[in-house]
């Protein structure tokens, strides 16, 4: 394990959480009296809960007792904030030290420039986590009281509140009481409180705890931010607003706030309001390329980044007008362009190539309904137009590799299979006619 590399070490910890999990869920304890529940969907529902997805096989409200819910909760926490963090933080928790391979693990899972300040790090993540997700709750509690007892509502409030900053789309609140069926929040499309603070934790969550150090001290100070901090807050901004007038636009029924709400939800998080299958093949489109885009590096969501979008869109900028790449006053160094558009292109294969396969085992669903499912897979998103559950074993499989891949990044599962330190030869530069 030693001579594993930080990448490969990651991607064994979220496999192991995610078979620990499955194992969890199928438990006599977990399981409500009266339902059969088959492993893969106990697989796919502990997949989809690690990777912070939150798209569905089974209702988990209906599906899972207290206690099933309870480890679907920590699944849910150990997945937003990563098996790494949860790991540091519960070796500092018992008094030990964090050694160099372990600092080294911070830095990959956190995106930090090095290693240095990386215990502080774990400690602003954990503190952070918890005094939002509290918070969260606090507010949750005040609309879920007027629906259910106390402790139950103080029960879906943590439940809640937990999965919208960690952008993970579960409810339990089993509306319908049937096993295939996913209400999501349906019953809240006019709750104004529980829309702002769902969104409000999904916008935390899905920033990244680097950002929110750097807003808790800088305040307003916008020219103390860094380049990352303004990129992350200016394109989250650009995409709920352009989102929300988007989908406002191609959905003629929809509320402003529930433009608003799916523009923000789309975004790696996955709670509905409105059932998607009454969408448009217009407004799903709008939240496909919003799903694809995702959250922002060293978050709780997944996507290609916000970051990767703005410098593919400022590296194509320059190769238009034929202007140097910069940015509130910065350049934008080449490299980074290179990288961005080797993500995107990887992710767009994941995509492309994981549709076609679904359409291939599953050939009566629609291939925008299979283009929505996959990108959402892919994004940890968790927003579905309702044909998760119907789906083959082989489709579900497709959907539990595609969460995987997107849950760890596209590159570092691409990485995985280097083995070799790189070539010592050099080769003369040759020319190849592109465009």
């Amino acid at each position: 394990m030693m001579k594993l590399s930080p990448g490969r070490i990651i991607a064994l910890g979220f496999a192991a959480v995610i078979l620990i999990g499955s194992g969890l869920l199928m438990l006599p304890c977990s399981v409500q009296e009266g339902q059969d529940i088959h492993y893969i969907d106990a697989l796919y529902t502990a997949t989809s809960a690690v990777c912070v997805t939150g798209l569905i096989a089974i209702d988990p409200g209906t599906a899972f007792t207290p206690i099933g819910r309870l480890f679907l909760a920590m699944l849910i926490q150990v997945g937003g904030l990563g098996v790494t963090t949860v790991g540091a933080g519960v070796i500092l928790a018992m008094g030990r030290k964090i050694n160099l391979k372990g600092r080294n693990l911070i830095q990959e899972a956190g995106n930090l420039e090095n290693g240095r300040g990386a215990v502080r790090f774990v400690r602003q993540v954990l503190f952070t986590t918890l005094t939002i997700e509290l918070t969260g709750a606090g507010i949750s509690f005040l609309v879920f009281i007027r629906d259910y007892p106390p402790l139950e509502a103080l029960g879906y409030s943590l439940f809640h509140s937990i999965a919208a900053f960690n952008n993970s789309g579960f409810d339990i609140l089993g509306h319908s009481g049937e096993l295939y069926s996913n209400e999501n929040l349906l019953v809240y499309h006019d709750n104004i409180l529980l829309n702002l603070v769902t969104t409000g934790l999904i916008i935390f969550g899905g920033i990244g705890f680097l950002v929110i150090q750097e807003m808790r001290k800088n305040k307003f100070r916008w020219k103390k931010y860094s380049m990352h901090a303004k990129t992350v807050l200016s394109v989250t901004a650009f995409l709920i607003i352009s989102g929300t007038v988007l989908i406002k636009m191609t959905q003629s029924g929809e509320s402003w706030m529930g433009a608003y709400f799916h523009s923000v939800s789309a975004r790696t998080a996955g709670f509905s309001t409105t059932n998607m299958a009454s969408y448009t093949d217009a407004g799903l489109l709008v939240l496909i390329v919003l799903m694809f885009i995702g959250a922002s590096p060293g978050s709780t969501g997944g996507g290609i980044k916000t970051s990767t979008f703005f410098v593919l869109f400022r590296g194509i900028l320059s190769a238009a007008t034929n202007k140097q790449e910069k940015a509130f006053k910065y350049s934008i160094p080449g490299e980074l362009f290179r990288k961005a558009a080797v993500i995107a292109l990887l992710a767009l294969a994941v995509v492309i190539t994981g549709t076609w396969l679904m359409i291939v085992m599953d050939p009566n669903v629609p291939m925008i309904d299979a283009l929505f499912e996959i990108t959402s897979a892919f994004g940890t998103v968790g927003l579905s137009t309702g044909i998760t559950p119907g789906l083959s074993v082989g489709s579900k499989i497709l959907s539990i590799l595609v969460m995987y891949i997107g849950r760890l990044g596209p590159l570092t599962v691409a990485s995985l299979w280097y083995f070799t330190k790189g070539e010592r030869a050099a080769y003369p530069e040759g020319n190849i006619a592109i465009g």
